[in-house]
């Protein structure tokens, strides 16, 4: 989806990728957006950032801890206000990644 398709919206970043999303065959999805330097304190790096959403939780902080390592943390992983956890790093190749763990909810009694 590119973020220019709301005719109500009109920015410099119209031409830019809101939202894209591959799902792969095992369950993994791999998510992308252009960034363009609209965070702040994070550099632009075209090519070079990373969403990953995993079912299961271990799987996912072994691949968190593992692309920490002389990296730096910029989201702790942990409980978001959506009810799934998430975190953020840049690994030690200077790639941004960030990380959503959809958590198993209760179902509801009755």
């Amino acid at each position: 989806m590119e973020s220019g398709l709301n005719p109500y919206i009109r920015s410099p970043t119209a031409d830019k990728v809101m939202h894209a999303q591959l799902d792969t065959a095992n369950g993994h999805t791999l998510m992308a957006c252009d960034v363009d330097g609209q965070v702040e304190d994070v550099p632009h790096s075209p090519g070079n950032n990373v969403a990953v959403y995993l079912g299961g939780d271990g799987e996912l902080r072994e691949y968190f801890e593992k692309l920490s390592v002389g990296g730096a943390v910029t989201m702790s992983l942990e409980k978001q206000l959506w009810g799934d956890e998430a975190g953020a790093l840049v690994d030690k190749f200077g790639i941004s990644w960030m990380f959503n763990i959809t958590l198993q909810s209760e179902p509801l009694a009755g």
